[in-house]
């Protein structure tokens, strides 16, 4: 019985699996305190409902779960960066605010791009509660993408591409 052979759970972590955990919290944390800061800019109800569930519900359970993967194997967490406090729309001055569909653009690029990531760390996993995790993170996010593709159509706020009609 080789040393990658029964409970994934006890199977060691590689180095690539290391790395890319710690960064993954590391960029999840940031992105957390991204997420209060865009949340603050949002003055329409629905994105600002939107945020903050996507924030509780995905984002937050990821960096639990990943958290709790390097701490069974003893690698040290990466620093956390101090929360934003709640701050009223009207009190961000007009030229530094974030529009909604600013912050709607943002956020869909995000989720777009940690989904290539969760794909990218799939692949080069070994330990199979590793792949599932991602998949599910990516799963999950998609899901999301959805809801907020919504919004940006509800609220005109797509921007299209140039259409072949030929």
């Amino acid at each position: 019985m080789g040393i990658m052979s029964g409970n994934p759970q006890d199977e060691p972590l590689h180095a690539g699996e290391v790395f890319h955990l710690w960064s993954h919290l590391l960029g999840t944390k940031a992105y957390l305190v991204a997420l209060q800061v865009f949340s603050n800019h949002s003055g329409d109800h629905d994105l600002k409902v939107f945020i903050e569930d996507f924030m509780e519900n995905c984002i937050k359970q990821e960096e639990q779960q990943v958290e709790g993967v390097l701490k069974e194997n003893g690698i040290r967490l990466p620093p956390a960066p101090p929360d934003r406090p709640n701050v009223a729309t009207e009190d961000i001055p007009a030229g530094a605010r974030f529009n909604d569909p600013e912050v709607a653009a943002l956020i869909t690029r995000d989720i777009i791009s940690s989904n290539v990531l969760d794909s990218y760390i799939m692949g080069l996993s070994l330990r199979a509660d590793i792949r599932e995790m991602f998949g599910d993170f990516l799963t999950q996010k998609t899901e999301y993408a959805d809801k907020l593709a919504a919004i940006n159509k509800e609220k005109g706020w797509l921007v299209v591409p140039p259409l072949n009609l030929k």
